[in-house]
């Protein structure tokens, strides 16, 4: 009998820490096989700590009291307590969940798909643009491996646009953990060493939608656009909002070239 094959679902489990014992050691198995493989899931792994950290503040503060109120008046504590570390790890990991009160109840709205993409390119721009050493998987001395692989990855053909008129160098870029699939970041820099993120995400609807939105995410601007099969989202935290647009739209010309 042949053995049960690895799918993606055994992968992300077994990235989230939550694959049973038996498991383990097939996927790991597995894994040791196929170094590409081997590399995503670390990368799924070293975001989601990252994320975690950054947002352990936030988990561990107190629940508004006009929450808590609202909860209180329904819910024995224990179930209040759950609910509200739910609410907040929700918020933490950009879960594709909108929270609020109504009715002395907590009620949980989706939020657009499109919002998400903004969402997610802050989290990534929050987690590795204050990196000194690594922040980057592949610096630009390799742009094109770099371009290469990200494509290869992320099965549709990206770019690393060129921002040098706007004074804004290529860093490099790196493979992070998606939804659904891979997702690629390519990193900028100035000289005054402000930092710019361009995060590239394959859509599973060929929508149009290329008119910038933005959105501000803690302390990261973001403006973002879906353009056929590929989701864009530019993101800083260094950068105005009229900045931003300006980028956004130099960036937007070189993807359509």
């Amino acid at each position: 009998m042949s053995a049960t094959p690895i799918t993606e679902g055994d992968l992300q489990a077994y990235a989230d820490g939550r694959l049973p014992e038996a498991r383990r050691a097939a996927v790991e198995a597995w894994l040791a096989t196929r170094p590409d493989e081997a590399e995503r899931i670390a990368a799924y792994r070293r975001l989601a700590t990252e994320v975690r950290a950054a947002y352990e503040g936030m988990i561990s503060e107190p629940v508004p009291e006009r929450l808590a109120r609202a909860a209180t008046r329904r819910m024995p504590w224990r179930r209040m307590a759950a609910v509200a570390a739910w609410v907040l790890l929700g918020i933490a990991i950009g879960a594709p969940l909108g929270w609020q009160v109504r009715r002395e109840r907590i009620v949980a709205q989706p939020v657009p798909d499109t919002v998400l993409i903004a969402r997610r390119a802050a989290v990534a721009h929050a987690t590795y643009s204050p990196e000194v050493r690594h922040p980057v998987e592949v610096g630009a001395e390799d742009e094109q491996h770099l371009v290469t692989w990200l494509s290869k990855r992320l099965g549709v053909k990206v770019k690393a646009p060129k921002l040098d008129e706007a004074g804004m160098g290529l860093v490099g870029g790196r493979l992070l953990p998606g939804e659904n699939a891979p997702v690629a970041q390519f990193m900028y820099q100035n000289q005054n060493g402000r930092r710019l993120t361009l995060y590239v995400r394959t859509e599973a609807s060929k929508n149009r939608e290329t008119a910038f939105r933005y959105a501000r995410e803690n302390n990261v601007g973001v403006f973002y656009w879906i353009d056929r099969e590929v989701g864009y989202a530019l993101a800083s935290a260094d950068l105005s909002r009229d900045e931003l647009l300006k980028l956004a739209n130099l960036v937007y010309k070189q993807l359509e070239q």
